[in-house]
């Protein structure tokens, strides 16, 4: 069976993301919500056309900066929806906006990490549905692979993944 850790090394798209992000747990709620906003942007496509289009995406929404995604009105969803260095879906966009107040008002229980923290350690099952009432555009597949790729849930690389190996001697409590 193929899995992303025998794919991504030396892949000339997908072996930094794999190296260096991958199953890493991260605090910054920058990142945390540029991750979310990726997976959310994955949904029905592949990760490959992702990560070609992460720059864009990330000129696009401002640097990932949460509440000036927030404040987003109509205009800048039409200009989203116009731009083709992003994944231009209607639904999607609004889910970004309206998640970006969701991570917003987290900020007054302690912020994004925080929120994660407190509801872990949970099976996915049990992720899906905190984050299905909490959030939008976030079924099982968006929010198992953003939740594994920030060490939240198990299976991000293979045991004889050497970054794997990295995340468990850096990270034991990700493992």
């Amino acid at each position: 069976m193929s899995t992303y850790c025998r794919i991504a090394p030396g892949h000339p798209v997908h072996h930094d993301y794999h190296a260096t992000e991958y199953g890493f747990p991260q605090r910054d709620e920058t990142v945390l919500f540029e991750r979310l906003v990726l997976e959310i942007m994955q949904a029905g496509l592949s990760w490959e056309l992702v990560l070609k289009r992460r720059a864009g995406m990330r000129a696009a929404f401002h640097g990932f900066d949460v509440a000036r995604i927030a404040a987003y009105g109509e205009t800048d969803s039409a200009r989203l929806l116009a731009d083709p260095a992003i994944i231009r879906n209607r639904l999607k966009v609004a889910a970004i906006i309206h998640n970006a107040n969701v991570v917003l008002g987290l900020r007054r229980c302690g912020g994004f990490a925080r929120w994660l923290d407190t509801h872990h350690p949970r099976d996915k099952a049990a992720w899906v549905k905190l984050f299905g009432g909490t959030f939008k555009f976030t079924g099982g597949e968006i929010v198992g692979e953003f939740l594994m790729s920030l060490g939240y849930l198990p299976g991000a690389h293979a045991e004889d993944c050497p970054i794997g190996a990295e995340i468990r001697a850096r990270h034991p409590a990700a493992a």
